[in-house]
């Protein structure tokens, strides 16, 4: 079940374009560190257009509104280590987030998290030349038009003969 939490505007929301939304569940891996990083009262002060007036003009020494989104956070972080339900505190969490950063702070926040996204997916290994020309015969013979799909293909064959071989001697 994905349960998405849109982000509530503070101004007009745009006509345009991408709706934006709040944390889902299946992102806080990636979204947990950048938030801890960012919501830092330094960071206020560093970038004062990312956060509502509210957090802007708050008492450095007690801003509530930090205080209170760290002991969410913490409660989330938690509750996603024991595995637990967590609808309720993350839809907590995202109400509190939404008054903490500006809708233009929010914005910048989901491209960060779009940008970690992304480089988590890729990963570079490097390979010998003649691995790759071997690689590159395989992928001709195959026709398969990436290395992505000629990896595939050959574990794939390997999980077949493995399945085959236990069969063969059962």
């Amino acid at each position: 079940m994905s349960y998405k939490h849109p982000w509530v505007y503070h101004g007009e929301s745009p006509k345009a374009g991408r709706k934006l939304l709040l944390l889902q569940v299946d992102e806080l891996t990636f979204a947990l560190p950048l938030i801890y990083r960012l919501i830092h009262p330094a960071e206020i002060a560093q970038k004062s257009d990312w956060f509502s007036n509210r957090v802007v003009t708050a008492d450095e020494k007690q801003n509530t509104a930090y205080i209170s989104l760290v002991e969410l956070l913490q409660r989330v972080t938690q509750e996603r280590k024991n595995l637990t339900n967590l609808i309720a505190p993350l839809t907590r969490l995202n109400q509190s987030m939404n008054q903490y950063f500006s809708d233009y702070g929010w914005r910048m926040v989901r491209k960060e998290l779009s940008q970690i996204k992304k480089r988590q997916k890729k990963s570079h290994i490097e390979l010998s030349k003649d691995l790759i020309v071997k690689l590159k015969a395989y992928m001709e013979q195959e026709r398969l038009d990436s290395f992505d799909q000629a990896i595939d293909n050959l574990l794939s064959e390997v999980e077949s003969f493995k399945a085959s071989d236990l069969q063969q001697y059962s």
